[in-house]
């Protein structure tokens, strides 16, 4: 409060002069205030658009401050142990997030960032060594039994030719699943060549006498007769993986008798196979890529991520298909 008897000792002059300067005093003030009310929105903004959480806490644990992220994950903060300066790990809804404290000004400063991507990648690339191992191991023994076999249907007699026969069957799986397993691991290599279609088709239909079903299931192929560039080799373990799957799928359906479709045509800049199947409807979609999971009874969970990873490497696109019939449509470019 302004003394009385100091402003009535001074002239009109200097009480012109002390009320101008007074003025500008509130409104610098004023636009001091205003500064800073813009300057802490567009702080806020800018922590919102952050794909970090972020927390500001007073030291009883009431939350001073929080970005919109970390408003949808109270949960971290319930995990939290605040008195633990080192970094911490948290899972919260299969999502693994790494959070710094710090402490300033008398709060706690909380940052959380989404390393789930890098953890996943850190599990693959172990999982992916240690079946690269056991792959590596399984090989050498699974051939002897295979040369056995071979053998073995030369000298057996009519009566035990089905049982040597699926034990072919089961040994030819096992090969498949090393190869896939050495595959996936090692990354894959394509190398291109020009391919009749019907060859594909061969090679498929081959390949079902090796598998085993115990359904009527009737597979139709619509294949045109233009040539095409894959690599055969690998083209036909995707082909072969969707089409086993579609098996699965209708061993796993209530119903009585299958039909499997697979359809190839080619337009001026890329080829597409489609394969359908009236058997079990796919669950949990968001993991069907998901390498080492898989919601059948059979496999090991790496045909879908293989296939995927085979398709990517020939800049084609694989698309799940819902719409009038359940299957996947694969996209491949061309550049004949």
């Amino acid at each position: 409060m302004i003394d009385q008897n100091l402003l009535e000792s001074l002239s009109s002059s200097d009480k012109e002069s002390f009320a101008r300067g007074l003025k500008e005093l509130i409104t610098q003030t004023y636009e001091v205030e205003k500064e800073f009310v813009e300057l802490k929105a567009l702080f806020e903004e800018v922590l919102d658009i952050l794909p970090t959480v972020v927390w500001a806490l007073e030291q009883e644990g009431e939350i001073f401050y929080q970005n919109s992220l970390a408003s949808e994950i109270p949960e971290i903060l319930e995990k939290l142990d605040l008195q633990n300066t080192n970094r911490q790990e948290i899972e919260v809804e299969s999502k693994v997030y790494l959070v710094q404290t710090n402490q300033k000004l008398n709060k706690y400063i909380i940052s959380a960032t989404d390393i789930t991507h890098e953890k996943r990648r850190e599990r693959l690339a172990s999982m992916g060594q240690i079946s690269a191992h056991l792959a590596h191991e399984i090989r050498n023994p699974v051939g002897s039994v295979a040369l056995l076999a071979s053998t073995l249907l030369k000298r057996v007699d009519i009566k035990n030719k089905t049982l040597v026969l699926e034990i072919k069957k089961s040994i030819w799986r096992v090969e498949r699943i090393v190869k896939a397993t050495l595959l996936f691991s090692k990354g894959v290599q394509i190398h291109k060549s020009e391919i009749i279609p019907q060859n594909i088709q061969n090679e498929i239909q081959e390949s079902l006498n090796y598998y085993t079903y115990s359904k009527n299931i009737n597979f139709i192929f619509r294949f045109d007769d233009e040539v095409f560039e894959a690599d055969f080799d690998l083209l036909c373990i995707v082909l072969q993986n969707f089409l086993f799957n579609a098996i699965d799928a209708i061993e796993e359906s209530d119903e009585e008798e299958g039909v499997v479709e697979i359809e190839y045509h080619k337009n001026p800049k890329e080829v597409i196979f489609k394969i359908y199947d009236n058997g079990k409807p796919i669950e949990n979609p968001q993991i069907l890529f998901e390498p080492f999971k898989s919601t059948k009874l059979k496999g090991n969970g790496l045909g879908l991520a293989l296939s995927l990873q085979i398709i990517e490497a020939h800049n084609g696109k694989i698309r799940l298909l819902e719409e009038n019939k359940k299957g996947f449509e694969i996209r491949l470019p061309q550049n004949i």
